[in-house]
């Protein structure tokens, strides 16, 4: 199921086939023409910001949000529930009901208007639509990042703690010296998640934003899909692909393996 496609993927990137026609063979010259196709590059600038933005704030996001619900109660079950709700709806209806709220005539500019403040192009101006994706991106997939971080969060055992307590450790000195050091493992695993996802990201794109204004929220994933398969470059199409799923291989292996010489410079 997951080898066969790739197979078959790898082959037609290295040709010239637009869907119907018989493919030709044409080696690397889909490759060769990434590096000097402009609307790559532009994408992938805006995969590079909505990648580190989002991982960065979800980490952090999720776990701030895990440290203050780590304890075991009613009230944090219930705001856990609500932090990883967002996570269960579909990114397609997510995108459409944002849309409906930050549109030119959604609930956020009809709000303004009626206060005399003119309509805010949260999806039409270009350095907002991008804030916009990337807020939306956050709200919708921190909660997963919080249910991993409590998971971590109960295996920390309870004597570190309060040894840190008897010598006098603060709160905020404890969660950064001993806790979050102990869960790394899982911040690793949460980062490689994260970041691999957001590289892939296009659901969201397509109802929120459709890649606009001006191409300022297009993915890499959104131009494969929307611009190359449609366009009818299906060889090229599947190029673009193989090369996404390379670049998410190689940044998954990096983070792991600074993870890893990290952990190797603390035991030794």
């Amino acid at each position: 199921m997951t080898v066969v496609p790739v197979g078959v993927a790898i082959y037609l990137s290295l040709t010239d086939w637009n869907g119907f026609s018989d493919a030709v063979f044409i080696g690397f010259e889909n490759y060769l023409h990434l590096f000097d196709d402009p609307s790559s590059t532009s994408a992938w600038y805006v995969t590079a910001v909505v990648a580190g933005a989002g991982t960065v704030l979800m980490i952090g996001g999720g776990m701030v949000y895990a440290l203050l619900l780590k304890e075991r109660s009613r009230t944090n079950s219930f705001f856990r529930t609500l932090a990883y709700y967002p996570h269960v709806i579909s990114a397609l209806i997510l995108g459409f009901l944002w849309a409906a709220i930050l549109g030119t005539n959604g609930a956020v500019n009809s709000t303004l208007q009626h206060l005399g403040i003119g309509p805010v192009g949260f999806l039409f101006e270009e350095n907002l639509a991008l804030v916009s994706l990337i807020g939306v991106i956050v709200w919708a997939g921190f909660g997963f990042n919080v249910v991993l971080f409590v998971a971590a969060l109960q295996t920390v055992p309870a004597e570190l703690l309060e040894a840190a307590a008897i010598d006098g450790a603060s709160r905020r000195q404890t969660n950064l010296r001993v806790v979050i050091p102990m869960i790394s493992p899982v911040v690793t695993v949460a980062t490689v998640l994260n970041l691999v996802g957001l590289i892939k990201t296009y659901d969201l794109v397509v109802s929120l934003t459709n890649g606009g204004p001006a191409g300022a929220t297009q993915t890499y994933s959104f131009l494969i899909l929307a611009r190359s398969f449609e366009g009818t470059k299906v060889g090229y199409a599947n190029a673009q692909a193989v090369f996404l799923m390379v670049v998410c291989a190689v940044l998954a292996l990096l983070v792991t393996a600074a993870r890893n010489r990290q952990d190797r410079a603390t035991t030794s």
